[in-house]
């Protein structure tokens, strides 16, 4: 099975991106990341790109006339990468629906909280504010809506009763990083399989 062609997008530090990169080097993915879309011209990610010797594209909605401009050219760079994979490793944009018809079901984006709860911006604050007693990550193909996209893996962690947006956020980015490696791996294996909102291919991947 030849290798998947992964890019990322990342708005920030690219922790995951990083998870994932590593996981294509040692062998876990069976894929290659391609190039990085960053919408940041200073985060972090670039020089995990240039450290990897992968291209980057930096596109900065202030350099647009709008934001319709912004994702024709988003989806222009995306294309020109010819991805098998979209990986969103904290891209903090919400994708283009002409991005998202593109490439379906071939985004997958990791959500801080156990979806369908808390979705959107600041999912460990409105988790601790909720005063629920387990929060976690989500691993999900992206949909037109915000963060509706079927479900393919979740790991829940517990949430104290002294945890902060910033502790609770840390207990999670220590599961994302491997919860979104497995989900890449089997999508890359193509053993995910989606019917209506429900993908099964995960059981039994640790």
């Amino acid at each position: 099975m030849s290798k998947k062609r992964i890019l990322i997008f990342a708005s920030g530090c690219g922790s995951n991106a990083e998870a994932i990169h590593e996981a294509t080097v040692n062998g876990t993915v069976n894929g290659t990341v391609v190039g990085v879309i960053c919408d940041h011209a200073d985060a972090q990610v670039l020089g995990r790109a240039a450290r990897w010797g992968v291209p980057a594209t930096v596109l900065e909605l202030k350099s647009f006339e709008n934001k319709d401009a912004f994702n024709e050219a988003i989806l222009k760079a995306a294309e020109s990468y010819k991805p098998d994979l979209i990986c969103l490793a904290g891209y903090m944009r919400i994708c283009g629906e002409n991005l998202i018809h593109a490439f379906p079901n071939k985004i997958l984006n990791i959500h801080p909280a156990l979806l369908p709860s808390f979705r959107g911006l600041h999912a460990q604050r409105q988790a601790v504010e909720a005063g629920v007693k387990v929060a976690g990550c989500t691993v999900h193909f992206v949909g037109t809506g915000l963060d509706d996209g079927p479900i393919i893996t979740q790991v829940a962690v517990p949430v104290y009763d002294d945890d902060t947006e910033e502790t609770l956020s840390d207990r999670i980015l220590q599961q994302e990083h491997p919860a979104y490696v497995r989900a890449v791996t089997a999508f890359c294996a193509d053993q995910l399989k989606i019917e209506g909102h429900h993908v099964s291919g995960m059981h039994g991947r640790k």
